[in-house]
């Protein structure tokens, strides 16, 4: 799959990276920006040789959110506009949360709106210290999307979700973490580095069991306690004829796992 103007693909080391690429918009998105990302998540998603990805963008802005100056151009077209960007984006989110492989975000710089739910998908999420949080929804009169509702009041409960949404509150990176909205905070010129360092250990890992298991803790909410018993019994026995045998082997042996050989 080759880069597109507005998203930009590279593969390396079992890691396929994700980047936003609007930069003189702010990466906000646009519906080929929408349209670029569901081709990247198809992609990400059934390429057997992806283990890994890794979301972040390019230059200044992690994602300023929906492209509100297109919004403007097309008034008298605007629900038919943000029904099209999200039958692109939900898509997106679906497959980026439902792949079989772990997804690291990179957050290199202020995240708002869309971008905001964009930038909270991932198992691992690093921010810059120069990153920060915003709904910004209710600031052009619209409700939120891309997960937002479903995601925050599962990271931060849904009171905090409530004042965050409502208020409009900015969050630095370091109340994002305290928030349990981030994984880890680093210094802007630490963090390409540390995110490729984190995607391509996982990348090396049992990818097979860490897809299932991110699986099991997406859907623990939603079952009750004998439902989850019996997912983790046969996400488990599965990893049995997967991975398993290699891990239990290399741990007898007392030698590293070779997961992956790439």
């Amino acid at each position: 799959m080759n880069s597109t103007a507005c998203v930009k693909i590279h593969r390396k080391n079992g890691v396929m990276t994700i980047t936003l690429n609007r930069p003189e918009a702010g990466n906000a998105i646009n519906l080929a920006m929408a349209q670029d990302l569901m081709q990247a998540s198809i992609h990400a998603d059934q390429d057997a040789g992806v283990r890994c990805v890794l979301l972040t963008a390019s230059e200044r802005f992690f994602c300023v959110g929906g492209d509100v100056g297109a919004f403007a151009q097309s008034l008298d077209q605007l629900p038919g506009l943000l029904t099209e960007l999200t039958s692109y984006l939900n898509p997106t989110v679906s497959r980026l949360l439902r792949m079989n492989k772990p997804l690291v975000v990179a957050i290199n710089g202020p995240a708002a709106g869309a971008g905001l739910s964009l930038s909270l998908l991932g198992d691992i999420v690093i921010a810059a210290q120069s990153a920060h949080f915003t709904p910004a929804y209710s600031m052009v009169g619209l409700s939120p999307d891309v997960s937002a509702t479903w995601i925050l009041p599962r990271l931060m409960g849904l009171r905090q979700a409530q004042d965050f949404i409502f208020n409009n509150r900015r969050l630095s990176a370091e109340q994002a973490l305290e928030r349990g909205l981030v994984t880890e905070v680093v210094e802007g010129a630490e963090l390409g580095a540390r995110a490729v360092e984190i995607a391509e250990k996982l990348a090396k890992s049992a990818v097979g069991a860490l897809g299932r298991t991110r699986n099991l803790l997406f859907a623990s909410m939603a079952t009750s306690l004998e439902t989850q018993l019996e997912n983790e019994a046969r996400a488990i026995a599965a990893c049995g004829s997967d991975e398993g045998p290699e891990g239990v082997k290399a741990f007898t042996e007392k030698r590293k796992p070779e997961f992956y050989k790439g």
